[in-house]
């Protein structure tokens, strides 16, 4: 379990927002292979979120679901996903080849997630991953949900329409989302999904191709940001809790550093501006639901955007 060494994106960000130090420090936390802690915590786990590239180099997040034990852990440097991707999703023509991908485990109940990355193979089986980094993030603007299974099978999944724009309902999906999933990629460091929380609004919503939100403080590594700054492609996964649907946006995302861009937005140290190119809602693509408990109490506060309520 040797240290994974930071690649000259994560470093450039780390230097200018100031936590090269520390990004040092918790460089110990990431490892090859998973420790007996993170196999318990995976297999008590009803959903994974994946990062993937399609055959445009488009990247995308999805979501694979399963009754606890899905998750199964054969030997610490693999990881087995006993799922197959959701009718409609385009995970499945991703990973027709063996493929770099990130993924993102969150225990919502007991605000806990573990980052896994790696390289993947689907099956009859399901997914097999070759694990390359794994780590355990902090539990920050993590919103508190426990997940019940439905009394009655949910109906099948279903692609919606795909277009290069969100419809008002999609906006206003956004606009009240505390929740989304944001996959990023790095050319040989290979995929990563990290999650985003906060109060709702926290994610502004520009234009039908615009979207806004702000970076609060975290572990100052920043695989994300560090992935970015090198290649602006990315994902975003919004996941309808309540009603089992998820919306999956591709296209690029940048960071602004402007100090004044970042006041705009309580709490924020910076802010990052996405650019939409691609929409897919997927209907029904969460077999469960989750009943909220609370949001996280390092939320910060959501302000009004400029000229709202004018």
């Amino acid at each position: 379990m040797k240290p994974i060494p930071y690649h000259p994106g994560e470093v450039a960000v780390q230097e200018q927002a100031d936590t090269r130090h520390q990004a040092a420090h918790l460089a110990q936390i990431l490892q090859t292979e998973l420790p007996p802690q993170a196999q318990a915590f995976l297999s008590a786990q009803p959903l994974l979120v994946l990062g993937s590239t399609d055959a445009q180099g488009q990247l995308w997040a999805s979501v694979l679901t399963g009754p606890p034990g899905f998750l199964q852990v054969p030997e610490p440097h693999t990881l087995l996903v006993r799922a197959q991707p959701a009718a409609g999703d385009v995970l499945a023509a991703n990973l027709a080849h063996d493929a770099a991908v990130g993924m993102t485990v969150v225990d919502f109940e007991r605000r806990r997630r573990i980052r896994l990355n790696g390289r993947a193979r689907l099956s009859a089986e399901g997914l097999t991953v070759a694990l390359a980094e794994v780590f355990f993030n902090c539990p920050k603007y993590i919103q508190a949900r426990e997940w019940q299974a439905l009394p009655t099978p949910a109906a099948p999944a279903q692609a919606g329409p795909v277009a290069a724009t969100l419809t008002p309902e999609q906006r206003a999906w956004i606009a009240a989302a505390d929740t989304f999933f944001l996959a990023t990629a790095h050319a040989s460091a290979g995929a990563d999904v990290s999650h985003r929380g906060g109060q709702p609004g926290f994610v502004r919503v520009l234009d039908a191709g615009t979207l806004e939100w702000p970076d609060y403080s975290g572990n100052g590594m920043f695989q994300s940001l560090g992935n970015l700054a090198l290649d602006a492609r990315a994902g975003l996964l919004f996941p309808d809790f309540a009603a089992g649907h998820v919306l999956q946006l591709t296209g690029q995302a940048r960071t602004d550093w402007s100090p004044a861009h970042a006041r705009r937005y309580p709490g924020a140290e910076r802010v990052l501006t996405f650019a939409v190119a691609q929409v897919r809602p997927l209907y029904h693509a969460l077999p469960f639901r989750w009943v909220f408990d609370g949001y996280s109490p390092f939320n910060p506060p959501v302000a009004e955007p400029p000229g709202a309520g004018a």
